[in-house]
């Protein structure tokens, strides 16, 4: 039986009619076409087309031509079987992420999930498999009469928080496990109405597909109970703000090995802050000398920059350490029994409106550059970075993040390595569009707030 038939039969078993061909673009937003099962056979081989110009909008829809992208052109949305999964929220759709590749079959220079795959390539050159996973977290309540009601009140993990919100939690929980998404953990979070669900780290596409099938599903089941769910970085000034903390391992080339694990208690404390190997001090260093370009790339919207502040647990410079949680890098304690696979590095500052392929790929190239160049980090921050003086920020390397959208696309352009690896055209379109936001947003905050919980 071919792939082809596998799959009609796989999706006719789950009632499946409908299959959404998906595709992220740079500002995060999930868009794509939907093919009818009977087209679906041919559909597999030459794809669906969408236009060019698809890559250059902007969260308001508007066509940025001055990227050279628009009416004219076209590309196919080519779809990877192995990601095809019903969606049990929806009568009798499923769904497909796909690569942008030119008409030659080519991968597109603005294709992000062949941009991570080039990322995921060049570590398997060096050795390496990646293992990732994506920590969102989002506010739910209800939209009464203009008045934004919380669907809980409670205290950051407090029991009272989980009984109010059971119900639409156990509802996601469930439609997760229909979809092969495995919860790790689930916690209320700090805010009223905020909560966090983290499942298990798979290799890095699939790691971006599902963090994008999980947003997808909390949205769903909201809209569905009434309610409203905003994985937006800073839904109001007052609440708090909505990460979406990333954390990876690097492994050996057959994913058994973790190659962040040195196995001894290392100089700096005992076994919860200790036992990364070089290779892990190495990729950190490589993600800490390129953080301020990274920003544009992992919080690039104009609401990520009202999360990013001082004494926000969202990391505001660029420092690393040992279970900081206001620092960009942490790097978490591990669990007994278990310190192999749990030795892992957390990237704090990303949100949810990043385009997670982007994000993950840039992250990863950059980490890899700091194992090929054998850099070493600054000295571990083991209080909160703002609290450090001139001296102490010197000494470990801390510098302010960027405060704006704008500091950061400045930053981007000024990182040589980054806009390299991002590739001429797919730099180029990211910072024309991400600049137009700005633009668009700057005299009215008011109206990009709004925007933003609309889109996210």
């Amino acid at each position: 039986m071919s792939d082809a038939e596998n799959l009609i039969r796989q999706a006719r078993a789950k009632g499946v009619e409908l299959v959404r061909f998906y595709f992220c673009d740079g500002s995060g937003i999930l868009r794509g076409k939907v093919s009818s099962l009977k087209t679906l056979p041919e559909r597999l081989v030459s794809g669906i087309g969408v236009v060019k110009g698809s890559m250059a909008q902007n969260l308001l829809d508007q066509l940025q031509t001055d990227t050279g992208l628009g009416a004219v052109g076209e590309v196919r949305l080519v779809p990877d079987t192995n990601s095809f999964t019903a969606l049990p929220y929806t009568q009798a759709s499923a769904a497909m992420f796909c690569r942008m590749e030119e008409l030659s079959g080519q991968a597109w220079s603005h294709c992000s999930r062949s941009f991570l795959e080039r990322q995921v390539e060049e570590a398997g050159k060096m050795g390496f498999s990646v293992k990732a996973a994506f920590e969102p977290e989002f506010i739910v309540g209800e939209l009464k009469d203009g008045e934004f009601r919380h669907i809980d009140r409670g205290l950051c993990f407090s029991s009272e928080s989980m009984d109010m919100a059971d119900g639409f939690i156990t509802e996601v929980v469930r439609l997760m496990a229909l979809q092969g998404l495995e919860l790790e953990q689930y916690y209320p979070e700090l805010g009223p109405g905020q909560h966090e669900l983290s499942i298990a780290p798979a290799s890095p596409l699939s790691a971006c597909d599902r963090y994008l099938l999980l947003k997808e599903t909390v949205k769903a089941c909201a809209a569905g109970r009434g309610l409203y769910a905003t994985f937006t970085p800073k839904r109001s000034v007052e609440e708090a703000g909505n990460g979406c903390h990333l954390h990876l391992s690097l492994y050996d080339e057959n994913g058994r090995v973790n190659q962040f694990f040195h196995g001894e208690a290392g100089k700096e404390g005992g076994a919860e802050q200790s036992g990364l190997s070089k290779t892990a001090m190495h990729f950190i260093a490589g993600v800490h000398s390129h953080l301020k370009g990274l920003v544009a790339l992992t919080c690039p919207s104009v609401n990520s920059y009202k999360r990013l502040r001082p004494h926000s647990w969202s990391s505001a410079f660029t420092a690393w350490g040992y279970e900081n949680r206001e620092a960009a890098i942490r790097v978490p304690s591990v669990y007994r029994g278990r310190e192999s696979d749990s030795t892992n590095i957390e990237i704090k500052c990303v949100d949810s409106t990043a385009n997670p392929y982007l994000a993950l790929g840039a992250i990863l190239a950059c980490g890899l550059d700091g194992i090929k160049r054998l850099a070493l980090p600054p000295a571990p921050v083991e209080v909160d970075p703002a609290d450090l003086d001139d001296a102490g920020q010197k000494f470990h390397g801390v510098e302010p993040l960027p405060r704006s959208l704008n500091e950061a696309l400045t930053e981007l352009e000024a990182d040589l390595f980054l806009m390299n690896t991002l590739g001429k055209e797919l730099a180029n379109t990211y910072i024309i569009v991400k600049t137009s936001e700005a633009a668009a947003f700057e005299d009215d905050p008011a109206f990009s707030d709004a925007v933003h919980r609309a889109r996210y």
